[in-house]
Formats: structure tokens, sequence, C-alpha cells
């Protein structure tokens, strides 16, 4: 890429004090350098609408066969199967529609009274007692309950098993991931609810996984092996809980920052949905994602080579005035609808996009009506330490 003038526009995914805001940051970028390029991290990044967009669809220019995170990628090691999102077509067409029998809207759809049952049980308890942490009380309660369920894990384990899923997520704060995929992808957690499941099969996705049988890349006829199964548990288990967490997280903070939003949305619940989605578009869960470039590609001027990584930063995206008109910086519950990235799109686009909608949904409904009115306590808020996620470790408010 050639050289211009020195510049003070500088992003650093590692850099805690950066993330503790990144929007303004964000907003440099796509202003003033759309193809950004770090020579310390030796990546290069998209921020505007338009671009991240077509290369999150352009899945043969962008691939995802390295890895999705920029440590991963640099690292160059050998992705194993059934990592979705770390898969290209046709591997990942595959292995995606054997997973995405298991959330049909139908069956979503299905699991609202349960959602909204595990929402009462975190909440009713805090009724009078003045005060809630968005992430203790139910943001890390009511996902793991509902994601356990539908795999199939004992209500006495679910903790373990949520706490096992976020901390491969963690990283030491300002320093990045470490390059490997053991985490991700190991299934020891979950053998024993394989075996009991392979001898009392029931109505959730370890039976299914179980029991399915599908045609494979090589055209054979053939049920999952025991450690297919492990990686698809383990992968489900760690998606279902981060994305609704962080949106529980960020839904205490941007609406107490909103509050006559928020007092719309206690006298009018039908806004909720459109809430939730520019919850989703204000403060995506997943403010970047990484691909792996195929070959030479030319952004405003300039070449990305053959072999580059690629940062495209969804969190600028989401807020370019280019498409979300008049301000893509200010949060608008009554915001003219429009799709934003926090899922993705194309090949990639989130499996459980329609769980996450219900749950925060859900999960909105039944805080707003009971708590109509808070302030959070930003002094005592504490965000995640990771280098892929950006939400709250906790955001405890008073009401």
């Amino acid at each position: 890429m050639t050289t211009t003038a020195p510049t003070d526009v500088y992003y650093d995914p590692y850099d805690v004090e950066l993330n503790a805001d990144p929007y303004p940051m964000f907003k440099r970028i796509r202003e003033e350098k759309p193809l950004y390029y770090n020579e310390t991290h030796d990546f290069y990044a998209l921020s505007r609408f338009a671009d991240v967009n077509a290369a999150l669809i352009d899945k043969d220019t962008f691939s995802s066969a390295r890895g999705a995170i920029i440590e991963l990628i640099k690292a160059n090691i050998e992705i194993p199967p059934g990592v979705l999102i770390f898969e290209d077509p046709p591997i990942h067409t595959m292995h995606r529609k054997l997973l995405s029998r298991m959330f049909t809207p139908r069956k979503i759809s299905a699991l609202e009274a349960k959602i909204r049952e595990f929402c009462c049980q975190s909440l009713d308890p805090l009724i009078g007692t003045g005060k809630i942490d968005f992430i203790a009380d139910l943001g890390a309660q009511m996902p793991m309950r509902t994601i356990g369920m539908l795999l199939g894990i004992p209500e006495e384990d679910q903790e373990a098993v949520r706490d096992f899923a976020n901390e491969q997520m963690r990283t030491e704060e300002g320093k990045p991931m470490k390059a490997s995929t053991e985490g991700m992808v190991s299934g020891e957690l979950f053998e024993k609810y394989v075996d009991w499941r392979t001898e009392h099969p029931s109505d959730d996705i370890i039976s299914e996984l179980l029991n399915v049988e599908f045609e494979d890349e090589t055209g054979t006829l053939r049920h999952l092996t025991r450690d297919e199964i492990l990686t698809y548990v383990n992968v489900v288990s760690g998606a279902g809980n981060e994305t609704t967490t962080r949106l529980i997280g960020w839904a205490g903070k941007v609406l107490a920052e909103h509050p006559d939003q928020r007092r719309e949305l206690v006298r009018n619940p039908s806004l909720i949905p459109a809430a939730v989605e520019e919850l989703l578009r204000f403060e995506p869960p997943a403010p970047h994602v990484a691909r792996y470039v195929t070959r030479d590609i030319e952004y405003h001027g300039h070449t990305v080579p053959e072999g580059s990584a690629m940062m495209l930063l969804i969190g600028a995206a989401n807020r370019d005035h280019r498409h979300f008109t008049p301000d893509g910086d200010v949060f608008d519950i009554h915001r003219e609808s429009k799709p934003h990235l926090a899922f993705s799109v194309g090949t990639h686009f989130c499996m459980g996009s329609a769980l996450a909608r219900l749950e925060g949904r859900v999960a909105l409904e039944e805080i707003l009506k009971r708590f109509p009115e808070w302030e959070v306590d930003l002094s005592r808020a504490k965000l995640s330490p990771t280098s892929t996620v950006r939400g709250w470790e906790s955001m405890p408010a008073s009401f």
C-alpha cells in the first residue's frame, strides 16, 4: 500500500482505553482512512457500510477458512472441521444446513414462554431491592438457561458450561488473543452429556445431532462422528450465550442514557422490537470480524495484496451516515428501518439471530414492566476483557 503523510488516525483492537469508546476513532477512519492499514499488527481495515457489507458477502475474496479473528489468521494454523464461523463453502454449507434445522422460526417461536419464565425468575427477586446488575442478574442468567435447555444441559451444570464458553473469549487486557483453536473446538466438557443422550434421547440439540443422517462433502451418507458432535455443541454453547448477554448489558447502559426513549418504550411496548434493532446497530456485541484476503483487491485507490488480513469494522459501518441517516452516531428507536451488520450478512449471517432478537425483546419487556426508571453506575461497571467481543462484565444500576 502506498504510504501517505503522517496521521494520528490509529485503531488498535487491543488498546483498552481506545476500546472503552471506539466510535470517535471509527468516525475518523471512515472519513479519513476508509482503507486503513495498521503497521504494528499488520492488518487492513474497512469501515464504511458499503465496503464492509460487500466484503462480508464476497466469500471468495474474503475467506473465513483461516479464522475470523486476526490472531488466528496471522498464525496460519489448521482449523478443525465443524467450527462454522471459520469455514468457507462447500464445507460450511453442509455444516450450516445440519445446524439450521435446529433453529427454524417455528422452533424459536415456541421458546418464548420459557424465555419469559427465565426472565421472571431472574427479575422478580429484585423487586423492592432498588438495584440490578444487568449482567449478573439477567444477562448472564437467561441466555445461559435458554441455550442450556436447547442443548439438553442439566440446570445444575449450566453455569459451568457458560463460564467455560466465556473463558475461551477472554484475553489479558491490552494483549492479543492466544492463537489457538483448542478452546473453541475442545468438547471434553460435553462428553458426559453426549454419552447420556446416546442412551437417553430427548427433544434437544444433542439428541438431534446424534441421530441426524446427512450426505457429506464426499457424497457419503453418514452420521456425525463423536468429535464432530462435540465441536458443534461447543460452538453452539459459546455463541448462544455471548451475543444476548452483551445485548442486555448495552440495553441497560444505552436506555439509561436516553431516558425519554426508555419512557416511550414503557408507554408503548410495541416499539421494543425496533429498540432491539437499534441497540444492535448502535452497540454491536461483535464490533469487528476478520477475513483472509485471497487475491489482490483495490479500495479507495490502494491495493490490498493477496495474503493480507482484513478487519471488517462492523461497529464503524453500523454508524456510517451514508447508510444510516441523518447521523449514525445518534441512538434513535424511531430510526428508519435499514439492515445493520450486527449479525453479519451473506454466508455467515448469524444462525441464532432470531433467538437473540427474541431473547432481547422478551428481556426488555420484562425489565421495563418492573423497572421503568433506572440509573447506571458506570464507576462500578466493567468492560469484558476480550479482543473479539465488546460488552460488559458488569453493569450495576439503581431504580
